[in-house]
């Protein structure tokens, strides 16, 4: 939950080389723990790797203890504190009046007081004495090869703090704790939110909205946002997109036409006022792939300026923004490109570097809220994520999550402290993610060679995506036999809809029965799920980035194009081509079938 700052690589060093000295304690006891750092660097501008042993060495000392508050302005180096700041009154406009009603738990607000030397009678924490693990080993791979046959082991047990072996022990972890995660480790993810999930969509979505508000959603997007946005009695508007995703022309034309009575809010919507939140993935959006450069998100946070819209910037894929795809640069036949070698400091900032600025980066009004998560880029079962955002919301934010999940899961936040801060450190990490980089190149090039060599080119078109887990097919469903026998009888646009969800249907169960692959329909995506599953959607055959503008173009009344998703990430990277030859077969099975 660390408001976010200039994205910079940060690093450092493995704790294990100096000692700490930490004072005894016991359940009810807190305990400062100097960081283990004696090297001083010298500083720079911009927060940059070798700031963070400095800045933690002239910083109040780390304090740890069972279920202690911690804050990540504890943490933050003096340039993230320069952030711009909403005023007061645009929270006020934008809280739900669930949000405003939160207050805080009182038995959590209390352990503020815990301090050095303090015992605590107060909370309810059962006593870890009685906790049936003594200890919690992992096997990891080593950084920078990140190879299986190169592994560490690391350890945890109950009295580690005690015993001055680490920062955080099971003890700490699996008791109950403070619902912004432990200090521990929200100083490395504040550290890390200076380089630059579901739950948490819910909790944003109540803090925001009242039942009845309407919220804006790509046209197509991540299903599970759509179906946590439904039962609490919202109304997605999903707005066209390009090869780029999200398009601000159209942006701007449906809340720039909201009141207008035409076809928005006061017909189409329900009577649903003008929309002030807005949910998008920018980059290797969910399920179409596409990646917002960084001109189309500034021109998006423009509108949502101008009226006063509030962004929610879910980047489960951020880290996995790829090299540039060609077609005759195949990669290595087991999915890997090789390289193990250990990344310079130059080469690791020149990484961060490449990666298009997120909205928080970009804004200058702070209406920004980004959602992070563990799940792509360590393990969807950790079921940990973080918050960037101002200060203000996140304040409510905690608020909401003392009353339902409360703290993360220990045994994830004793895992992902020991592999991130006490293994790896912020370099290891960043290898990882850059591994990571390497190895989803290597997956998509897979996966698109697959399409440009099996798909019928007249049937399927698509783009190769430069960023996340997604390969998003647009079939055409005009030449489909059935569709060209049976659409010249149908009267309305909503009967030749239901033709081409129907065409859509059949070829998903013919693939899955008959051929033995699997994909996504993309109708499943849709943000406003009674509306066109075709009609005003992804701009079939659109590659060249230029956004699609429907006021100097001729509308049709049924966009024919059917959508498919394909998952690079999920098969063994020798089954990818296999599986697109299987769809290919089917498409062309079903094309030619009178």
């Amino acid at each position: 939950m660390a408001p976010h700052a200039e994205e910079a690589p940060v690093f450092r060093t493995s704790p294990s080389k100096t000692k700490a000295q930490i004072e005894a304690t016991t359940d009810t006891t807190a305990t400062a723990v100097p960081d283990p750092i004696t090297q001083l660097q010298p500083t720079v501008t911009r927060f940059r790797h070798d700031d963070v042993l400095p800045h933690r060495e002239s910083s109040t000392p780390l304090v740890t203890g069972v279920a202690l508050f911690s804050s990540a302005d504890m943490f933050k180096s003096p340039g993230a504190k320069s952030k711009p700041k909403a005023s007061k009154s645009f929270y006020n406009s934008h809280l739900s009046r669930e949000a405003k009603a939160r207050k805080s738990s009182s038995l959590k607000g209390a352990m503020k007081y815990l301090t050095p030397g303090t015992i605590s009678l107060c909370g309810g924490l059962p006593s870890s004495e009685y906790f049936p693990f003594e200890e919690l080993s992992f096997d990891i791979p080593t950084a920078p090869e990140f190879n299986s046959r190169q592994t560490t082991t690391i350890k945890s047990r109950k009295h580690d703090v005690t015993e001055g072996k680490s920062s955080i022990d099971l003890n700490i972890a699996l008791n109950y704790g403070q619902s912004m995660g432990p200090p521990q480790l929200l100083r490395y993810l504040t550290e890390h939110t200076e380089i630059g999930n579901t739950s948490a969509l819910d909790i944003a979505l109540r803090m925001l909205c009242e039942r009845g508000d309407a919220v804006i959603f790509e046209e197509y997007s991540f299903s599970s946002a759509i179906e946590t946005a439904l039962p609490i009695g919202l109304v997605p508007v999903g707005i066209k997109m390009d090869s780029k995703g999200l398009c601000a022309k159209d942006l701007e034309h449906v809340l720039g036409n909201w009141d207008s009575g035409a076809c928005f809010g006061t017909t189409k919507y329900g009577g649903a006022k003008r929309p002030k939140v807005m949910y998008t993935i920018p980059t290797g959006q969910n399920p179409t792939g596409a990646t917002q450069d960084e001109q189309r998100r500034k021109d998006i946070l423009a509108v949502c300026d101008k009226y006063d819209v509030f962004v929610i910037e879910d980047e489960p894929y951020y880290f996995l923004q790829m090299e540039e795809y060609s077609s005759k640069a195949r990669q290595h036949n087991d999915g890997t490109n090789g390289s193990t070698k250990k990344s310079t400091t130059e080469e690791l900032s020149a990484f961060i570097d490449s990666l298009v600025p997120s909205y928080l980066a970009l804004s200058t009004s702070g209406n920004v809220l980004r959602l992070d998560s563990f799940s792509k880029i360590i393990a969807p079962g950790s079921r940990t994520g973080w918050v960037t955002g101002p200060a203000d919301l996140l304040e409510r934010f905690v608020r909401a999550s003392e009353y339902s999940a409360q703290n993360p899961s220990g045994f994830s936040m004793v895992a992902l402290y020991k592999l991130l801060e006490e293994e790896w450190g912020h370099k290891g990490f960043l290898q990882w993610l850059q591994t990571l980089r390497h190895e989803y190149s290597a997956r998509r090039d897979g996966i698109v060679s697959a399409c440009e060599e099996y798909l019928p080119k007249d049937i399927v078109q698509f783009d190769a995506p430069v960023a996340g887990m997604f390969q998003w097919l647009r079939v055409d469903g005009s030449k489909h036999p059935v569709w060209k026998e049976r659409s010249s009888g149908l009267q309305t646009e909503a009967d030749k809809r239901a033709l081409l969800i129907e065409l859509e249907g059949e070829i998903f169960e013919h693939a899955a029965k008959k051929n033995n692959v699997v994909v996504a329909r993309g109708s499943w995506f849709l943000a406003e799920k009674d509306a066109s599953a075709v009609e005003n959607t992804v701009t079939n055959g659109q590659t060249n980035g230029e956004e699609h503008n429907g006021e100097n173009e001729k509308e049709v009344d049924v966009d024919t194009t059917i959508y498919f998703r394909m998952t690079f990430a999920a098969a063994p990277h020798d089954k990818i081509a296999e599986a697109v030859e299987r769809f290919a077969e089917t498409l062309n099975e079903e094309f030619r079938e009178a």
